[in-house]
């Protein structure tokens, strides 16, 4: 009989352990942070085009490349106001992306041209009186040239000019101040407004309206839609067969039917020696049709007798 209560209490405790951990488990997931999900970034300077060897011809094949294309990034922290472009949209240099608030900064631009209107209305005021003080230490100087003045009065005008011309230089150097930093506000206020560099087309957003943006946080990938490129590597003895200017048929397994011709454009008059290959890049000519950037396609180069 006691063995059999020794036995129940047993699978009791068990099972009551059995409960306890995975409570515990849940518990301490549901406690930790989900990950931020973040979108990979584009492709950076991908390798050149592979090259395959056939009876009678070259092959290289890789993805087509355009120059420029990179992540814009926030130069300044704000709250996003606005977001005018998505994926896909087509955007000429200077179009705007993204608008920041600006209010502070524009407040602050406001009360800093106040300022700079007041000091640059005091320089005026300043001058003017300088003027003036010129006028009279003149005819004390005649007078004192003229021995009608004593000395003390002579220095007295004397003093009071030099006074007023410092007074200026120090009033010009508040406005001088006053300027820059009118200048470095409208900078941040240009740093709120995030705009396309050249023209192209928005490949990726990362952002959305009323998100909180620290600087250098990336906003879009923006690409260039031309022109298509395609860089590869030849054997050494292609050196100085292989000119600029050639031209070569391309084509794309993506879309076999359209037939295309690319243009060498580069080549590197620096030999690899650990692989003994050069590089040379080819420009796509004409209408790309359906190609695009990334798209991967094949390079026809005759081979040389």
């Amino acid at each position: 009989m006691i063995r059999v209560l020794i036995i129940i209490l047993g699978t009791v405790l068990a099972a009551a352990c059995g409960e306890v951990e995975p409570a515990t488990a849940t518990k301490a997931a549901a406690t930790t942070p989900a990950a931020k999900e973040v979108a990979p970034p584009p492709a950076k300077n991908p390798p050149p085009a592979a090259v395959e060897t056939t009876d009678d011809a070259l092959i290289a094949t890789g993805p087509l490349i355009v120059e420029n294309q990179l992540d814009l990034v926030a130069q300044r922290e704000g709250i996003i106001v606005r977001v005018f472009a998505d994926t896909g949209t087509r955007l000429k240099t200077g179009d705007l992306l993204v608008q920041l608030d600006d209010r502070q900064i524009r407040s602050e631009l406001d009360a800093t041209r106040a300022r700079t209107r007041s000091i640059d209305a005091d320089l005026k005021t300043q001058q003017t009186e300088e003027k003036a003080l010129q006028a009279d230490f003149n005819r004390t100087k005649e007078m004192w040239d003229s021995n009608l003045l004593p000395k003390e009065q002579f220095e007295r005008a004397q003093f009071k000019l030099e006074s007023a011309s410092y007074e200026i230089r120090r009033v010009s150097e508040l406005l001088t101040n006053s300027r820059e930093t009118e200048r470095g506000l409208e900078l941040e206020i240009e740093k709120t407004q995030i705009r396309a560099p050249f023209e192209g087309v928005v490949a990726r957003r990362y952002i959305r309206d009323g998100q909180s943006l620290a600087k250098g946080d990336r906003v879009f990938w923006f690409t260039a839609e031309g022109p298509l490129r395609l860089r590869f590597t030849v054997p050494e003895k292609y050196l100085g067969r292989l000119k600029n200017g050639q031209r070569f048929p391309m084509t794309s397994p993506s879309f076999p039917q359209e037939q295309h011709t690319a243009r060498v454009i580069e080549i590197s008059p620096v030999v690899d020696p650990a692989s003994g290959t050069l590089e040379a890049m080819v420009e796509l000519m004409g209408s790309p049709g359906n190609l695009r950037a990334g798209m991967s396609v094949s390079l026809r180069i005759e081979k040389l007798k």
